[in-house]
């Protein structure tokens, strides 16, 4: 029998038959191990070494969920003539016995669907349990307990994602019948101590890695807008982030002084001899304060917040006189279309379901993603006002209507549309990634980098076009986010040194020296660095074999830590 097409390969293409390696069609990320694995990545699917898919529409990542929660037919195997008797019989005694067959029901994964072998392993078809109308009743009047539970105490629906939730539904299931769940008291005295006691080895843990590979103290700002202002301390290393304290800094968010003085007793909390980096924003007090926090301990680093600056890289872009028409014309339909309800519900009737409002993130992040939007469903948009059902409307007949149907219909807003979100897009991607769950300080470098060649390529290398743009990033990058340690961590990421396809500049390898001048503060380390240096390079011994090779572009660096 042929083998039909697999419904994933409308929305990936395959790279490399020999290693099985497909590229998403929505992020162009790259994944070996074929079209299975591709599935997980679109269906936002966690696992080990699996990233979800950030760009995937909504529409297709609830299909390809549905396929994989799907359970497989099982084969049914070959049997001589003189067995098909005795398995008739065994089957009618087995259907008599248990009231008919029934299908066993999937494991619950992530976002509550079904999950196959990759996640949960299911068990072979020949010991999966049957679900008579017994069992099946005894779990609808589980569910609908739970659900009661969620309701009567106003718990949010979004609890049921929560990573502990289905360990906790397992944990009761292994206890058996007579569990008695804990008490209002034991909730709030033996079991709380308990809990605190396990965050207490947890964090000890975290400490003991800061000595082992460093880490990144984050200070981030918090504000009321009014009167109230807090900074909020936290500290990163490759096994994770841990929350440390938060302090009111009400009325000195400018004294430099100030803040210098509680970024050092934070260091010298932390540990100075394990501290790396220090991240604050950008606002000038902090940016002083970092300034003399390096002054006095010539080892550490500072650097701004890297979605901070690179939101104020889109902010410029957005105040380009050209991009910033073009950005308000666009609020001017989706203030349009979302201040009349009819209206709202044939534009969604006429996009699919889809919204043209993005969530609320910064100001110029949600109007250049709300401007996607816009162009992604020109087509759809210019069809709903040119439809029967719009034209008989008493909306199609007023003034402001029919100043939204000739700007939809607009040439000039439609380039402009384009050539923004074009000039925008790489941006925008490039703070996913750094907003992400990965690790990024080792992509920064060169995401920077390929943004500016996509912009380039975009304009055709016309530099009066592309020019403007890459001044906004250079100058935010180059005065506030650049430093040696980006061109160390780029360095140091083998995904980025051993591509051929990306071009090493001298700045990269300058870079990683200064950092390391920096970070050796003793002879002894130097001389390791120097030795070892020319094995990295050259990918000598452990870092030559097809282990480390494969290694490169599935992990990120410090993965294995």
């Amino acid at each position: 029998m042929v083998r039909g097409r697999d419904a994933c390969w409308e929305h990936c293409v395959l790279v490399d038959a020999t290693k099985q390696k497909v590229r998403c069609n929505y992020c162009q990320r790259e994944f070996s191990g074929g079209v299975y694995r591709m599935k997980f990545h679109l269906a936002q699917i966690k696992n080990k070494d699996i990233v979800p898919c950030t760009e995937v529409p909504t529409d297709v990542r609830d299909h390809i969920q549905s396929i994989l929660s799907t359970p497989k037919k099982p084969k049914t195997p070959k049997k001589h003539k003189g067995d098909q008797a005795a398995i008739s019989n065994g089957q009618q005694n087995s259907s008599s016995a248990s009231g008919g067959l029934h299908h066993s029901h999937g494991y619950s994964g992530q976002n509550g669907i079904a999950c196959p072998s990759l996640l949960f392993p299911l068990p072979s078809p020949c010991a999966q349990p049957i679900v008579d109308d017994g069992k099946k009743q005894k779990q609808d009047d589980a569910d609908r307990k739970l659900a009661i539970f969620f309701f009567q105490n106003s718990i949010p629906f979004s609890a049921a994602k929560s990573m502990y939730y289905q360990d906790m539904v397992d944990a009761i299931a292994q206890c058996g019948l007579g569990y008695k769940a804990p008490t209002y008291e034991k909730l709030r005295s033996t079991l709380l101590e308990k809990v605190k006691a396990d965050i207490h080895n947890d964090y000890k843990k975290y400490r003991d890695g800061w000595k082992e590979t460093g880490c990144t103290i984050l200070c981030d700002n918090w504000s009321d807008g009014r009167l109230g202002s807090l900074a909020v301390f936290s500290v990163a290393c490759p096994k994770g982030t841990l929350f440390l304290k938060s302090v009111d800094v009400s009325g000195h968010e400018d004294d430099s002084t100030y803040l210098f003085e509680l970024l050092e007793s934070v260091v010298l909390e932390v540990g100075l001899e394990n501290v790396v980096q220090v991240m604050t924003d950008a606002s000038a007090g902090y940016v002083c304060a970092g300034r003399l926090l390096t002054a006095r301990y010539s080892f550490l680093f500072w650097s701004p917040c890297v979605a901070y600056c690179i939101d104020k890289m889109l902010e410029d872009v957005g105040r380009q006189d050209w991009v910033s028409t073009v950005l308000e014309d666009a609020k001017t339909i989706t203030k349009y279309i979302y201040s009349h309800a009819w209206i709202l519900n044939i534009m969604r009737k006429f996009t699919g379901g889809k919204e043209l409002i993005r969530p609320k993130i910064t100001r110029f992040v949600t109007d250049f993603l709300s401007l996607r939007s816009i162009v992604m469903q020109e087509d759809n948009l210019k069809h709903m006002f040119s439809h029967s059902e719009w034209l008989s409307s008493m909306y199609s007949r007023r003034s402001d209507a029919q100043a939204i149907k000739s700007l939809l219909y607009s040439d000039r807003f439609w380039k402009y549309a384009h050539e923004a979100v074009s000039v925008s897009e790489p941006l925008v991607k490039l703070l996913r990634m750094v907003d992400g769950d990965m690790p990024a300080m080792g992509y920064i470098y060169e995401a920077i980098e390929s943004a500016k060649v996509v912009i380039k390529a975009y304009y055709k290398g016309i530099e009066e076009k592309y020019l403007p743009i890459w001044e906004i990033i250079d100058r935010r990058w180059n005065m506030q986010l650049h430093s040696s340690l980006h061109a160390a961590a780029a360095f140091l990421n083998p995904s980025i040194s051993y591509n051929p396809n990306l071009k090493k500049d001298l700045r990269m390898r300058n870079g990683f020296q200064e950092a390391m001048l920096r970070l050796a503060t003793t002879d002894k380390d130097k001389m390791e660095i120097t030795k070892e240096l020319p094995t990295y390079i050259n990918a000598q011994g452990a870092l030559g074999t097809d282990f480390a090779i494969l290694g490169r572009t599935l992990n990120a660096p410090g993965m294995a830590l």
